[in-house]
């Protein structure tokens, strides 16, 4: 029989019996979509299992890789208003299992971190709280062990105090010492969590102490080791950035053991892509992720979430605007996610519908590269994305 849509909006309506066979609740309905003469239909299911909350777009710190050196957004905090319209939402999206705190600014400079990751695990949801650890005092470190924070990520760019302080002007002592007390504070109840992770950036001037990174993290009983390369946001950090430019594989794979009290357990680290590829994922939309920005704006991705410039992977300067599907102040989550434009990116993201810019014979003299937009498909582009080909890793 033939499919019409049910109303104005583009969204159709199907007989029981095909969703039946095909395990969708009865009363979905999906949007209709054209793709190169063919029809799509996408279901509309409030589906999100992950949700990243940016707390703050400010910072204790001033890295030398960090987007805030050259963006426009501004300084500030998450509203105790939009907080609430989010946690009111929570509920709408069933399959949700993990909210992620983390973003460009430092989450535990927000004055009610404390306050926003308990009202999340009173629901019953995971949480991960990604931080540079200089904030991570011994009292903090017992409340998010009381509170069950499950995941900790923390930025070490430097294993020797030197290159740390060079990166982010500040001393590594001090996070160690921090690391050390939340293990105390672990130790008191005999809690195995936060599990700790440690999120290392690499760059030309600090690739030599990845050896002693393993070791590092070993001490630290952290189980897990993320290292990514610089998105360059100036031309000091392209002069920096690792991809393109070295051998192939400058990195070794492997692990590193992992006490954790009686036991040992191993930890892994995961390395990044070093050179363009043909295989294209979106990690983001492949975890069913939603990113919501300090004022409540949300977008599908880290890239996507702000406004700035940078240098992408053939040295041309990129300047990428803000994508925002919606506000939580606005709508509910459930509805900006099943929204047609959010279904529909997403399904273009999925099979990565765009045109791969760095194997374009016309790249040289496209004005297209130097903003993200592409010369077909979806806008804003994903044609040359560096965290679709994994060269950029976040946690």
């Amino acid at each position: 029989m033939p499919i019409v849509p049910s109303d104005a909006s583009g969204k159709v309506s199907l007989p029981e019996s095909f969703l039946h066979r095909r395990r969708f609740p009865p009363e979905v309905e999906f949007w209709l979509n054209e793709r190169e003469g063919d029809l799509i239909l996408h279901p509309r299911l409030p589906n999100a299992r992950k949700l990243y909350i940016e707390a703050t777009t400010g910072c204790n710190l001033q890295c030398r890789t960090c987007i805030r050196n050259v963006w426009s957004d501004p300084v500030a905090a998450m509203s105790p208003g939009t907080f609430e319209r989010i946690l009111e939402d929570l509920a709408g999206l069933p399959e949700l299992n993990r909210v992620i705190f983390t973003s460009f600014g430092e989450p535990l400079s927000h004055p009610h971190i404390l306050d926003m990751i308990e009202a999340v695990r009173k629901r019953g949801l995971a949480v991960t709280l990604g931080s540079n650890g200089l904030l991570l005092t011994p009292k903090i470190s017992e409340e998010l062990v009381r509170l069950g924070v499950d995941r900790l990520v923390v930025s070490v760019d430097g294993v020797n105090p030197e290159t740390y302080a060079d990166v982010r002007g500040a001393a590594l002592i001090e996070v160690l010492h921090n690391l050390k007390s939340l293990n105390e504070a672990k130790g008191k109840i005999g809690s195995l969590t936060p599990s700790l992770g440690i999120e290392f950036v690499a760059l030309k001037s600090n690739l030599s102490e990845l050896s002693q990174l393993a070791t590092l993290a070993s001490n630290l009983g952290a189980a897990r080791v993320l290292i990514s390369n610089v998105l360059p946001y100036t031309e000091e950090m392209y002069a920096e950035s690792l991809y393109g430019h070295e051998p192939r594989d400058p990195f070794k794979t492997g692990g590193f053991p992992v006490r954790l009290d009686a036991w040992v357990t191993w930890g892994t680290m995961e390395f990044p892509r070093m050179h363009w590829g043909a295989e294209r994922r979106c990690r983001f939309v492949n975890d069913r992720s939603i990113v919501i920005g300090w004022d409540g704006g949300v977008s599908p991705c880290y890239a996507l979430s702000h406004n700035y410039s940078y240098f992408a992977i053939d040295g041309r300067k990129k300047r990428v605007i803000r994508y925002i599907l919606g506000r939580v102040q606005e709508q509910s989550l459930a509805d900006i996610w099943m929204s047609e434009d959010y279904t529909l990116f997403r399904s273009e993201v999925r099979i990565f519908h765009f045109p791969s810019c760095p194997d374009c014979d016309l790249r040289a003299t496209c004005d297209l590269r130097e903003q993200n937009e592409g010369c077909w498909g979806w806008n804003p582009s994903c044609a040359d994305c560096l965290w679709a080909q994994d060269i950029i890793r976040c946690p």
